[in-house]
């Protein structure tokens, strides 16, 4: 029997994140936030071949609907979403016509399972804190570990370079801000500018998060309630079938340009 070395637990460890991290210094898609458009879509760009990672600021992936509502840990989704449940495996039941509930830790637990099963990359615990840019694109992310923002150290961050980037990181839409704010660009907005997203409308926001994800300025698409906010739709609480498919057409259109 092989007597457990401490030492090389810690070998293993270390040689195998930064084997994969070195491997993903250069990649097709960057996506900032693991949440439910964020991890569709790593899915299915990775499905479809393309060298993707995911980072996540947080331990955990999920975004949003690990708490379901108000910490009840389900979730509902429309009729249009279902379809997407069913292809990671995902058991849900009918409430209403077109309302169809499911598990929030099923869900999440399913499609992180099936995006890295499909050959996605996920970082967590790492937040970006800036982008790079070359003539007036997206280039790739500046990032730093997530410890280091939260207890504002002066450390500085390293990078990676990515054909595309995309932001899912949610309601603060913080890779769009970035870009706006840093490099006072003009947004793909009628004003230039994020226009923040607009009160609860359930039925528009969940049609809305679809419609919007999109190109939001030369290099950087955004999806989920980024795209809402940049382009100024409703949000919609605790029903997911628009963000999981937001997830699908982000990845979709990025497809397009690869």
């Amino acid at each position: 029997m092989i007597r457990l070395d401490e030492v090389t637990i810690s070998q293993a460890i270390v040689d195998t994140y930064f084997r994969k991290l070195m491997d993903n210094l250069e990649l097709d898609v960057a996506i900032v936030g693991g949440g439910p458009s964020g991890l569709v879509a790593a899915y299915v760009l990775a499905r479809e071949g393309k060298k993707v990672a995911v980072f996540e600021r947080k331990l955990t992936l999920g975004g949003g609907m690990w708490g379901g509502g108000m910490m009840f840990n389900h979730i509902v989704v429309q009729d249009k979403g279902v379809r997407l449940l069913e292809e990671f495996g995902v058991r849900f039941k009918e409430y209403q016509p077109g309302y169809f509930v499911a598990d929030a830790i099923e869900s999440v637990t399913s499609i992180c399972a099936a995006a890295c099963k499909s050959g996605a990359t996920f970082f967590n615990l790492i937040s970006a804190e800036d982008v790079m840019c070359r003539d007036d694109k997206v280039t790739g992310l500046v990032l730093n570990w997530s410890t280091v923002e939260m207890t504002k150290l002066h450390v500085d961050p390293l990078c990676i370079r990515s054909r595309y980037v995309v932001d899912a990181t949610g309601h603060p839409a913080e890779i769009v801000k970035i870009v706006e704010e840093k490099f006072d660009a003009r947004i793909n907005t009628p004003t230039g500018r994020m226009l923040g997203e607009k009160a609860m409308c359930a039925e528009l926001g969940e049609d809305e998060v679809v419609k919007l994800t999109g190109l939001a300025y030369s290099g950087l698409y955004v999806c989920g309630m980024a795209a809402n906010a940049t382009f100024g739709a409703h949000r919609m609480g605790p029903i997911f079938g628009g963000m999981l498919l937001s997830g699908q057409r982000v990845a979709e259109l990025i497809l397009r340009e690869l």
